[in-house]
């Protein structure tokens, strides 16, 4: 089965300009991405969805296939990434090149590595899955967590089943955006990605950082050098 990862980066960042080639520890982030799914051995082919030509040289020079650049139309802040990826494929195949499993895999999650890709995969033909969703333990349960009213008045905020120890809360977990790997068609035929057949793949709360602003990418770029001293990678 041909497994295509694509890396979804284009260039309009509001809320970290040029989040997508900010340097982290010496790398431009979305590499980190390439370099993942090129190490694990799981992937056919590694495609950054880009509508900027520089960005697009830049994934070239670590390894990623750039054939196309994503139309403008589908890079505005309302265009979906899965309508890029629906793009991607309909483009690959124009080319002669069609794939039965999607791995996308978000720039803004570097501190993903090569094993959970390969772990990923290994799910995904265990369960004989549809699509396998990685996910990662909440901070906080959601359970101590509420509206406000517009008086500010905690009347009522939690509930009384909130009221025992920490520890005898049920255990919460939160989609990461770190890996989504899912059969093709249900990206071509635009069907529901969490269903029956969907699986979650855990990852630990370190390696499931979204750099979305300046305080996530220090907080990555801290966990990146941690990393590096520890495992001189």
């Amino acid at each position: 089965m041909k497994n295509i990862a694509i890396i979804p980066a284009r260039s309009g960042s509001k809320g970290l300009p040029d989040k997508n080639i900010r340097e982290l520890c010496g790398k431009p982030m979305l590499a980190y991405s390439i370099e993942a799914a090129k190490k694990s051995g799981k992937i056919d082919v590694v495609h950054v969805s880009t509508d900027s030509e520089h960005y697009a040289e830049i994934a070239r020079e670590y390894g990623a296939d750039v054939p196309f650049l994503r139309r403008e139309e589908l890079s505005s802040d309302t265009a979906t990434t899965w309508d890029a990826v629906r793009f991607v494929l309909e483009e690959y195949k124009k080319l002669g090149k069609q794939f039965d499993v999607v791995t996308l895999l978000q720039p803004t999650s570097p501190l993903r590595i090569a094993e959970d890709i390969t772990n990923a995969s290994k799910l995904y033909f265990l369960k004989s899955a549809t699509a396998v969703v990685g996910v990662c333990e909440m901070e906080h349960s959601p359970l101590w967590s509420n509206t406000l009213s517009k008086n500010l008045s905690m009347d009522g905020f939690l509930s009384k089943a909130t009221n025992v120890q920490r520890q005898k809360l049920d255990t919460y977990y939160r989609i990461n955006g770190a890996i989504y790997m899912m059969d093709s068609q249900i990206i071509i035929n635009r069907q529901e990605i969490y269903g029956e057949k969907s699986y979650a793949y855990i990852m630990p709360k370190e390696r499931s950082i979204d750099v979305d602003d300046l305080m996530d990418f220090k907080i990555a770029e801290m966990y990146m050098k941690e990393r590096e001293k520890i495992c001189g990678i």
